[in-house]
């Protein structure tokens, strides 16, 4: 084989993600199996690691390809099995139905959230009350419909704004306006300052938003995919689970806006940056520009879209059928009634979110090798030999850390199972297993904000087309939880040790 055809090769693996990533990867798939037959333990707990450090450079190299590598290298070398994966997927099979048509489903709401979002952006000037009512809109909607949902509609109204700014900014007219820019010179330099504080105005809105859908995640059954395991087992309707988490749920709520409200005024870790006029002004302008020249058909598009979003915040509610379902209903119901009969035009609304529903399946390869290696099982018998009194706080803190590099379901699953096994065992009681699963809910939803692969809604805006636009990275994601873990940590664990 000759040396430019190596080099191709060389150049053809993982695109131009560089040169060190491309080394790192390829170590990585090296050592797993050296270490695999070694310490087939350590050789999980690296892997997942591995993993992790794929998430973290997603603006690097979006994590399906080297994640699926380490995945389809954990199966050869006998890590976990394809039935295994498998297994892991149907378990999720609801999660994945969400992605593929809820998610679509929103895009052909985006010119309603856009028009109802601008509003609110424009008429509220205060960045502290903004925030506040992006986190609290946030959980309230994401008690009664689910966090990965809301996420999607927070995308969908951020790359939005970005859209017509960029399409102002640049003097393009697309569907901003009929604006002329011709003179407005060298946009990249005269707008760079703007675009620079607009995208931190952008990251830190979205960040509120994305803790929100976790602060009203925890609160009811429809709110998290594992809040539905935890109910089952536990025997709770809607009403039940909601008293049960309310006295450590409605603590971390408070606490919550609290800090939100408290992040904008210290303008720390990345909070507190204003919207520059100048972008105000181009996002009235827009505004002004899009109600004059709206049309009856177009005025007609946003009546069907508002009673779209109606039927789904009410079927979601009263949860008539699997999430993913309502999305697809939606699909069929706007695009029906809106003309959108073309394939390819319904196939745009399917761009954003499928390349994560793959990706999610590979994660859930990574979960199987937890759940093949025993990876969390000696800490759960530690749990379990603590005392009664201590056990509540430490499932709060253990199923949150390991919710943190981990995927914050499985943990749930695999905790709440085997307390249901003590309970039936008789080795628990009714009232101390209902104190450990809420222990456990609280525990997977809150602390679990710490890090994007902690839960599926901020790994979802972590590879989704916003976070290189507003440059969102993992690090960066981290670096802006920091003081939401603490809090919601803090006053969780505080939560939960008062009600043993």
């Amino acid at each position: 084989m000759s040396q430019n055809t190596l080099s191709a090769f060389a150049d053809n693996f993982l695109g131009q993600s560089g040169t060190w990533y491309k080394q790192t990867i390829i170590a990585f798939l090296i050592i797993n199996p050296v270490l695999f037959a070694i310490n087939p333990f350590l050789a999980g707990w690296v892997l997942v690691l591995e993993f992790i450090f794929t998430l973290a450079m997603a603006l690097k190299c979006y994590p399906l390809q080297p994640g699926g590598l380490l995945a389809i290298e954990a199966v050869a070398i006998g890590m976990t099995s394809p039935d295994s994966v498998f297994h892991e997927t149907a378990a999720n099979f609801e999660v994945i139905l969400l992605l593929m048509f809820m998610v679509a489903g929103i895009y052909f709401m985006k010119s309603l959230l856009l028009f109802i979002f601008t509003k609110i952006l424009l008429g509220i000037r205060s960045k502290v009350l903004l925030s506040l009512l992006f986190c609290l809109v946030s959980a309230v909607l994401s008690a009664f419909l689910d966090a990965l949902t809301v996420t999607a509609v927070l995308i969908a109204v951020s790359v939005g704004f970005y859209g017509v700014y960029h399409r102002f900014a640049s003097g393009h007219h697309g569907s901003g306006g009929d604006y002329d820019h011709s003179d407005d010179g060298n946009v990249q330099d005269t707008h760079s300052q703007d675009l620079e504080a607009f995208r931190a105005f952008l990251r830190s809105l979205i960040m509120h938003g994305a803790v929100g859908t976790a602060l009203g995640g925890v609160c009811t059954l429809v709110g998290e995919p594992q809040n539905l395991v935890i109910a089952e087992e536990a025997g709770w309707d809607f009403i039940t689970f909601f008293l049960k988490m309310a006295p450590v749920s409605m603590p971390t709520l408070v606490a919550g806006l609290i800090t939100c409200g408290v992040l904008e005024k210290v303008k720390f870790f990345g909070y507190g940056s204003e919207l520059p006029e100048s972008v105000r002004k181009i996002l009235t302008d827009f505004d002004k520009v899009q109600s004059a020249k709206r049309t009856t058909r177009e005025k007609c598009e946003l009546i069907i879209q508002a009673a779209g979003a109606l039927f789904l915040v009410v079927a979601l509610a009263l949860h008539v059928a699997e999430v993913g379902l309502i999305g697809l209903a939606v699909i069929i119901m706007l695009t029906a009634f809106n003309g959108v009969i073309d394939e390819h035009r319904i196939g745009h609304a399917f761009e954003e979110a499928l390349p994560f529903t793959a990706l999610l399946v590979v994660f859930f390869a990574i979960v199987a090798v937890i759940h093949d290696q025993h990876l969390f099982q000696p800490i759960t018998h530690m749990l379990l030999d603590l005392d009664e009194n201590l056990q509540g706080p430490m499932f709060f803190a253990a199923n949150g850390f390991l919710s943190m590099i981990s995927d914050n379901v499985f943990v749930a699953t695999v905790y709440i199972t085997e307390v249901k096994d003590a309970l039936d065992a008789g080795t628990i009681t009714r009232e101390h297993f209902d104190l450990l699963a809420v222990a456990i809910n609280t525990g997977t939803n809150l602390p679990s904000v710490a890090t994007p692969n902690g839960q599926a809604a901020f790994l979802f805006l972590l590879t989704s087309a916003l976070a290189p636009l507003i440059r969102l990275s993992y690090g960066r994601m981290v670096i802006m939880a920091v003081p939401y873990t603490f809090v919601l940590g803090i006053v969780g664990f505080i939560a939960v040790y008062q009600m043993v």
